[in-house]
């Protein structure tokens, strides 16, 4: 008996499906170009897995999680899911908001590969994965200060990394901006270019 061809559904179709299923998680739905949808946290794991199992979607192909940082929001991140179904050459963006004293579901025990992308969120962002198995840093130095990617952080940082003579080893130590940092020009960042009282550009050698 042969088998039952897989139905293939256009964007509208998705999001019934979606509706059907999730509708009073489901926060927003748009697909005017990639097919985005936002929901509660808290569905998290049962949403993945439903995308990826679900017969008529096979989003089986993990691509990414990255992190966006709103400072100004009482739940300043978002945490955005990426995937991929090859059988239905369809994408989707998953999106959820949480704050920082909040921990995501992990789905890691859904996609394995989400472990190494939940310890970046977590290393540069401070976002925390409930149940994930090593929530370590993994690209930062150790003993590192704050969340690098975080938009309130310093672009100097708060600590440096350097070579001590004197005592014949690598040192970390508060990060000192000598003077030429703090009154960088930048009106004029390029060597050799400076610009007259009237706004014309010249040359350091006119």
């Amino acid at each position: 008996m042969p088998k039952e061809k897989p139905v293939n559904l256009n964007d509208e179709e998705i999001q019934s499906l979606l509706n059907r299923n999730f509708k009073k998680s489901i926060i927003h739905i748009e697909y005017d170009r990639d097919f985005s949808v936002s929901i509660e946290p808290e569905i998290t794991q049962d949403f993945i897995r439903f995308l990826k199992e679900s017969r008529d979607l096979q989003y089986t192909t993990f691509i990414d999680i990255c992190g966006v940082d709103y400072p100004n929001r009482p739940d300043r991140f978002d945490v955005v899911y990426h995937l991929l179904s090859m059988t239905k050459n369809k994408r989707i963006r998953v999106k959820i908001s949480t704050g920082e004293s909040q921990s995501v579901p992990s789905i890691v025990n859904i996609f394995p590969a989400a472990e190494w992308y939940e310890r970046e969120a977590y290393d540069l962002y401070g976002i925390n994965f409930s149940n994930h198995p090593d929530m370590r840093r993994m690209l930062t130095d150790y003993n590192f200060q704050g969340f690098p990617l975080r938009k309130d952080f310093p672009l100097t940082g708060y600590t440096q990394v350097r070579y001590d003579d004197t005592q014949k080893r690598v040192i970390q130590e508060a990060v000192e901006l000598g003077q030429e940092f703090r009154d960088f020009d930048f009106e004029s960042p390029w060597l050799g270019h400076i610009s007259d009282q009237d706004n014309n550009e010249v040359s350091e050698d006119d």
